[in-house]
């Protein structure tokens, strides 16, 4: 079974996100390509990540008109990707036109749908002219992405324990802003250690700097897993 793990490759060019994925080992981790990074690179990159054994979470957060997500969350799949994401925010038609895309794959990636940016603060939201909290936009969000046939979320660690008891143990719940104890935040408003994110029920961890940053990111990685295998788990 692959581990929850996820190494976000957030690098400015294939020559540095290729040498992680070589001090990595694709039995303990998956690899997440996100903007930047395939942007530059293209799809030329996720197959000489695939190449080497890992399977890609391709991180787009596509947020268009419905036909032309169908189109891309299509591309994705052909591509031959682990997961792929939108924005739940791009509404019901949308969500469904990307879960339809991918209605006529055998393996199709897993369809995750992004809540509410975990850089995000409450008064990010209210700036926006959002009147209710976080945790609520989060949750209707979710419902949505839930009611439209996505297998999962993109969340903060901290609405992990409510959106499992809400959406139930299948409800894939992808949490970025992952730290191990005494790392920096960085741009990350709400974060969490990975042995508490999976106590919060969470499914997959996406953690960066923690181990991309690491002067020895095999190290760091094991350290993540040693720290989980005595973590008690959430209701997943």
């Amino acid at each position: 079974m692959t581990p929850p793990v996820l190494v976000a490759l957030d690098f400015p060019d294939a020559a540095s996100a290729l040498a992680l994925a070589d001090r990595l080992s694709p039995e303990l981790c998956r690899l997440k390509v996100g903007k930047e990074l395939f942007t530059r690179c293209g799809p030329s990159l996720v197959e000489q990540l695939q190449q080497r054994g890992f399977e890609i979470f391709l991180d787009l957060k596509f947020h268009d008109i419905p036909n032309t997500v169908a189109g891309a969350v299509r591309a994705a799949a052909e591509l031959g990707v682990w997961m792929v994401n939108v924005h739940a925010s791009g509404g019901r038609r949308m969500l469904e036109a990307a879960r339809e895309a991918l209605s006529g794959f055998s393996q199709p990636p897993l369809l995750i749908a992004v809540t509410v940016l975990t850089s995000f603060s409450q008064e990010d939201l209210s700036e926006l002219g959002e009147t209710g909290s976080i945790e609520e936009r989060v949750l209707r969000l979710a419902r949505l992405s839930a009611q439209c046939g996505l297998d999962g979320v993109v969340c903060s660690a901290l609405e992990a324990p409510l959106l499992r008891r809400e959406l139930g143990p299948d409800f894939q719940l992808v949490s970025p802003g992952i730290r191990l104890a005494g790392d920096s935040a960085d741009d990350q408003r709400r974060v969490v250690t990975p042995a508490r994110a999976l106590e919060l029920g969470v499914s997959h961890l996406v953690i960066g700097r923690s181990i991309a940053g690491a002067v020895d990111p095999l190290a760091a990685l094991q350290r993540v897993h040693a720290e989980l295998q005595v973590a008690p788990h959430g209701q997943m």
